[in-house]
């Protein structure tokens, strides 16, 4: 029997501080806000990315850059039928 890889999802750990921190494999992760909130205070907020850390321009650089699908999903990418030649 094989087993299949399965995706491990990013999780929210609250401390009893109130410290909000993002982990995934491990590491500080966060695509979708800041990655570590010391004890609930948002303007202290720090954003990683598997385990990096970035200030927040940099960071909402990146997420800028991201395309939504790789180039080998992107339909326009792949060949279209019966427009071949050959």
């Amino acid at each position: 029997m094989e087993k299949k890889n399965t995706f491990k999802p990013t999780r929210k750990l609250v401390r009893p501080d109130g410290t909000i921190m993002y982990i995934f494999d491990g590491k500080l992760h966060n695509e979708e806000g800041p990655a570590l909130i010391p004890e609930g205070k948002n303007a202290d907020r720090e954003y990683y990315l598997f385990g990096i850390k970035y200030s927040e321009n940099k960071w909402n650089s990146i997420m800028k850059d991201k395309e939504g699908l790789p180039w080998y999903k992107n339909p326009s990418m792949q060949a279209k039928l019966g427009t071949s030649r050959f």
